[in-house]
C-alpha cells in the first residue's frame, strides 16, 4: 500500500480509476489517505458476479458491494447499467455512461463473401439473402427464438439462409430444433469463428435474439461491415439502434415480430442497404474506439469539474413543479428546464420535487426528492442556491386549493432557507377564491425575486392579485425549446400504427372535462368534416394517458377511421409527432405549446382561461370556449388555421427567442 501511495504522488495523479472487486476494495481503503477522487467502471450487476461460486460471492462479492458505496463516481457500461445503480440508490449525478466502441476504419475482410460462404458449405450464395448471428450458444442468447422465426419466414421466402457462429452448451439442442423445424438445410452451424470480419462481411442481415445484454459488441462489429440489423430490445441496444430508422427491434422471445422483420428485409434489398448505411455511419461517428476514448476523456474532465466545486457552501438548483405524474406535457417541461440549467452550468447539481422521485432520477439523471417529504425538501434547500418554481400552471385553484397552498409554501420555504426564487416560464391562474387570491398575491410578492411568464393573461392575473415587488416579464414556456425527433424517427414510430409517410394528419388532443359527453358529438362531427374537407387523417393523442385515453378512444371510435395514440414517453418523439401533423386541435395546453414551438397550425378548445390566453398571445383568435363549442365554429377555425395566412414558422422563431430569456434570467441569479 505504501508503494502505491508513493507511486500516485510521483505520477501527480488527479483521478484513481479502478475496475473489479479487488481494485474497488483497494481504492476504497486508499482514498482518504491520498485524497483523490475515485471512479470505477461497472459493466455487470455486482450482486450477480459470483453466482455459482458461493465462497467467492461471500468474500469478493460482499467486499465489492461494501467498497462500491464508498467510491466517488461510477461509469456504467450502457444506460441499463447506470440505471441499475440509480435503482440501488447511488447518486444519479455521480454516475456517467459509456458505450463500447469498435475500431474504424473496419479491417478489410481476409476473404470475399463468396469465399467465406463456400468454405461454410453454402451453395448458390449469390441468389440468397444471408442472415447470421455470432453468439455463445447458451440459453440467455435465445437462439431458439431466432430458429423458430427463421423457420416461419423460410416457409414464405425460399432464398434465405441462416449462419450461426459460436459454440456452447445448447449446440446439440439447437441443431435438433433446426431439424424438427425442417430447416436444417437452410441453417449452417459454423462453430467457433476466428475471422469475424469475414463472417460479418458475408452477411446481409446481422441478428441478435438475446434475452439479456448490456451492450453487445456483435452489433457494431456487424454494422462496420455494412450489415442490416435486427435485434431484441435488451440492455443498451435501444440506445444504439433506432427502430425503423437504422434497424429493427423486437421484444425478447417475440417470434412473430422477428419473422416479420426477417421477411421485410429478405424481400427488399434497397431497404437492407439503406438501414446498413445509416447504422454504419452512426457507429462510425458515435460508437468507434475514438468516440469511446473521447467520451472517457470527457468523463474525467466532468469528474474533475465536479470535484472543483465541492468546497462551495451552497450549490445547485431545486426545481418544483407537477412532476412524476406520468403527464407527457409536464415531463417535457422538466426535460427542457433541466437541459437549460445544464447549458448554463454543465455540472450544476439539480434536484427535482417529484411524486415519483426514482422515475424522475432515472429519466433525467437528477436528484429526486419526494414531493411530500418536507424534511428532505428542506435539507436540500439548505444546500441549493436557486429555487425554480415551474413551468406549467402551478399557481391556480381550479384543480384544488391544496395544490396552490403547497406551491406557495414551497416558495416561502425556499426564500426563508436562503435561495434565490425564480418563477420560471409560468402560467398563472385562474385563482378564483378571494382568500386564495390574497394569500397568493402576498406570498409571491414577498418571496419571489423574478417571475417570467408565458403569456399576457398570467401577467394581468398577478397584477390583479397585487404582486408588485418582483421583476416580471413575459417570455415563453420553456418546453418551446424542446427539439423534435427526426422525421425518419417519427415515421418509424407511426409505421406500425398503419400511418403512411404521405398521409396528412389532423392531430386531436382531448381531456376529460365536465360536459365533454354532451359536447363529444359536435367534436366528432367537426373532426369528420375537417378531415374530409382538407384531406387529413384524424389521429387522437392522449397526452396524459391515465385520464385522457378513455375520452380520446371513445371519440376516435365514433369518428370511424380515426386512430388513438398515447403520447410517447420520449419528449423529442412527442414534439416530432406534433410537428409531423398538418394541424392540431387541442384542449391540452402543452400540445398547443409544442405545436407553436414547431410551427404547426393549431386550434384551441378552451376549458380554462389559460388556454385562451396562450392562443391569443400567439396573435390569433383560433380558440373556442367549450361553453360556445359548435361544429360550424370548429370547422371555420380549422379553415382559418389551414389557410396559410398566418406565418406559424415565424411565430415559432419568436417564441423560441423568448423562451431562451428564461435561461438567461436563471443565469443572472446563479452568478
Amino acid at each position: 500500500r505504501k508503494q502505491l501511495i508513493a507511486l500516485l504522488k510521483d505520477w501527480n495523479t488527479e483521478v484513481i480509476h479502478c475496475h473489479g472487486a479487488r481494485a474497488n476494495l483497494l481504492a476504497s481503503l486508499l482514498k482518504k489517505q491520498v485524497k483523490l477522487p475515485v471512479v470505477t467502471t461497472v459493466h455487470s450487476d455486482y450482486k450477480l458476479d459470483y453466482l455459482g461460486r458461493p465462497l467467492a460471492r461471500l468474500f469478493y462479492g460482499t467486499a465489492n458491494a461494501w467498497a462500491l458505496r464508498r467510491l466517488d463516481y461510477y461509469i456504467g457500461v450502457a444506460d441499463p447499467m447506470a440505471e441499475l445503480l440509480i435503482r440501488r440508490k447511488f447518486d444519479p449525478q455521480r454516475i456517467f455512461t459509456i458505450y463500447n466502441g469498435v475500431a474504424f476504419p473496419a479491417p478489410a475482410p481476409a476473404h470475399t463473401r463468396q469465399e467465406t460462404l463456400e468454405a461454410l458449405g453454402v451453395t448458390g450464395a449469390e441468389e440468397k439473402v444471408i442472415f447470421g448471428i455470432a453468439a455463445r450458444l447458451s440459453p440467455v442468447k435465445d437462439i431458439s427464438t431466432l430458429l423458430r422465426a427463421f423457420a416461419a419466414a423460410a416457409g414464405e421466402k425460399e432464398n434465405i439462409h441462416l449462419l450461426i457462429a459460436g459454440d456452447g452448451e445448447e449446440k446439440e439442442k439447437l441443431q435438433r430444433l433446426a431439424r424438427e423445424l425442417g430447416i436444417r438445410e437452410k441453417v449452417t452451424f459454423c462453430g467457433w469463428v476466428e475471422d469475424m470480419d469475414s463472417f460479418y462481411a458475408a452477411l446481409d442481415v446481422n441478428c441478435l435474439s438475446s434475452l439479456s445484454e448490456c451492450f453487445p459488441y456483435a452489433l457494431p462489429e456487424g454494422a462496420r461491415q455494412y450489415c442490416a440489423t435486427i435485434s431484441s430490445r435488451v440492455g443498451g441496444v435501444p440506445h444504439y439502434l433506432s427502430h425503423g430508422v437504422d434497424g429493427y427491434l423486437f421484444e425478447p422471445g417475440d417470434v412473430a415480430a422477428l419473422k416479420k422483420y426477417i421477411l421485410r428485409l429478405a424481400g427488399d434489398k434497397a431497404l437492407r442497404q439503406r438501414l446498413a448505411r445509416r447504422l454504419y455511419e452512426k457507429t462510425r461517428d458515435h460508437y468507434s474506439v475514438d468516440a469511446m476514448v473521447a467520451s472517457q476523456k470527457e468523463i474525467y474532465a466532468r469528474l474533475l469539474a465536479k470535484e472543483a466545486r465541492k468546497g462551495r457552501k451552497r450549490d445547485g438548483v431545486m426545481i418544483c413543479g407537477a412532476y412524476g405524474r406520468d403527464n407527457a406535457g409536464d415531463d417535457a417541461i422538466l426535460e427542457s428546464i433541466v437541459g437549460q440549467m445544464r447549458r448554463l452550468d454543465p455540472e450544476i447539481p439539480i434536484y427535482v420535487l417529484s411524486r415519483k422521485p426514482l422515475q424522475t432520477a432515472l429519466r433525467h439523471r437528477v436528484g429526486g426528492v419526494y414531493t411530500f417529504n418536507y424534511l428532505a425538501y428542506c435539507r436540500t434547500l439548505r444546500r441549493t442556491r436557486l429555487y425554480l418554481n415551474g413551468g406549467g400552471s402551478l399557481i391556480q385553484d381550479i384543480t384544488s386549493s391544496r395544490s396552490l397552498w403547497y406551491y406557495l409554501l414551497s416558495i416561502a420555504t425556499a426564500r426563508r432557507l436562503g435561495n434565490q426564487v425564480l418563477m420560471y416560464g409560468c402560467g398563472i391562474g385562474p385563482v378564483e377564491k378571494k382568500g386564495n387570491r390574497r394569500l397568493a398575491g402576498r406570498v409571491i410578492d414577498k418571496n419571489a425575486h423574478i417571475i417570467t411568464l408565458r403569456e399576457n393573461f398570467s401577467l394581468e392575473t398577478l397584477q390583479a392579485m397585487g404582486v408588485k415587488q418582483p421583476q416580471m416579464k413575459i417570455t415563453a414556456d420553456p418546453a418551446i425549446l424542446l427539439e423534435p425527433a427526426s422525421r425518419e424517427a417519427v415515421e418509424a414510430y407511426l409505421a406500425p400504427k398503419g400511418i403512411k409517410p404521405e398521409e396528412k394528419l389532423l392531430l386531436v388532443s382531448l381531456r376529460r372535462w365536465r360536459d365533454m359527453e354532451n359536447l363529444r358529438p359536435q367534436v366528432v362531427s367537426a373532426v369528420e368534416e375537417i378531415s374530409r374537407k382538407h384531406g387529413l387523417r384524424p389521429v387522437f393523442l392522449a397526452m396524459e394517458p391515465k385520464t385522457d385515453t378513455e375520452i380520446c378512444q371513445m371519440t376516435a371510435t365514433a369518428c370511424g377511421e380515426a386512430l388513438c395514440l398515447t403520447a410517447p414517453g420520449d419528449s423529442g418523439l412527442l414534439v416530432g409527432l406534433i410537428q409531423r401533423a398538418d394541424m392540431l386541435l387541442s384542449m391540452r395546453l402543452h400540445a398547443l405549446i409544442f405545436a407553436a414551438g414547431v410551427g404547426t397550425p393549431l386550434v384551441g378548445l378552451s376549458y380554462d382561461p389559460k388556454v385562451m390566453g396562450f392562443v391569443r398571445y400567439l396573435g390569433q383568435d383560433l380558440c373556442i370556449p367549450l361553453e360556445s363549442l359548435s361544429r360550424e365554429g370548429l370547422v371555420a377555425a380549422a379553415d382559418t388555421a389551414l389557410s396559410g395566412n398566418f406565418d406559424y414558422a415565424a411565430e415559432a422563431r419568436r417564441l423560441r427567442a423568448l423562451a431562451r430569456e428564461n435561461e438567461e434570467t436563471a443565469g443572472t441569479l446563479l452568478r
